[in-house]
């Protein structure tokens, strides 16, 4: 595939609003170039607005250029945002569990924006162990709030309820308010 190609794929998948789901890995046991690098394939960011009670795609947040994210500086402590608005970037991994495609790893990520005075506040550290911990299979959604939650939950289920359904019991009793 060309760049021009791969490019125009890209744009597709950013503005499908889908999963990224089940790719080939190209290396896929050969331990050459490109071995160690790590594959985002499978997961996708999904934004919880838990004032409007929503849920959404963007794929621009895998390189920190999300709607929600453009335009601001991000600052490390939170107290600095007072006036912010609570999302929670929580990233999705999807691989196969028991021989169907299933959500197998979940790290939910706090962020505050204020877009009145283009600031917010993320912990980079936080995010990377987030995404790699649901790249791992792992669930960590302790630290959102019920309502939250309850919009991921209802989310993840309406996107598609087989997904759901084959994800493991530890996912449901992490999302159950």
């Amino acid at each position: 595939m060309n760049e021009a190609d791969r490019k125009k794929n890209e744009k597709i998948k950013k503005m499908s609003g889908n999963f990224n789901i089940l790719s080939n890995d190209s290396t896929d046991g050969h331990g050459g170039y490109g071995v160690g690098t790590i594959n985002l394939n499978n997961m996708t960011p999904v934004f919880i607005d838990p004032a409007e009670g929503k849920a959404f795609i963007d794929m621009g947040a895998l390189h920190a250029r999300s709607e929600v994210e453009k335009r601001i500086k991000f600052l490390k402590d939170k107290t600095e945002v007072p006036n912010g608005k609570l999302y929670w970037l929580v990233w999705v991994t999807v691989e196969h569990l028991d021989g169907k495609p299933a959500y197998t790893g979940v790290g939910a990520c706090e962020m505050i924006v204020d877009r009145s005075i283009r600031r917010g506040y993320k912990s980079m550290p936080e995010h990377v162990n987030n995404m790699d911990k649901s790249l791992k299979g792992k669930i960590a959604v302790e630290q959102m709030d019920d309502a939250s939650k309850i919009v991921l939950r209802d989310f993840l289920i309406e996107f598609n309820k087989d997904f759901w359904e084959a994800s493991s019991d530890e996912l449901k009793d992490g999302l159950h308010t």
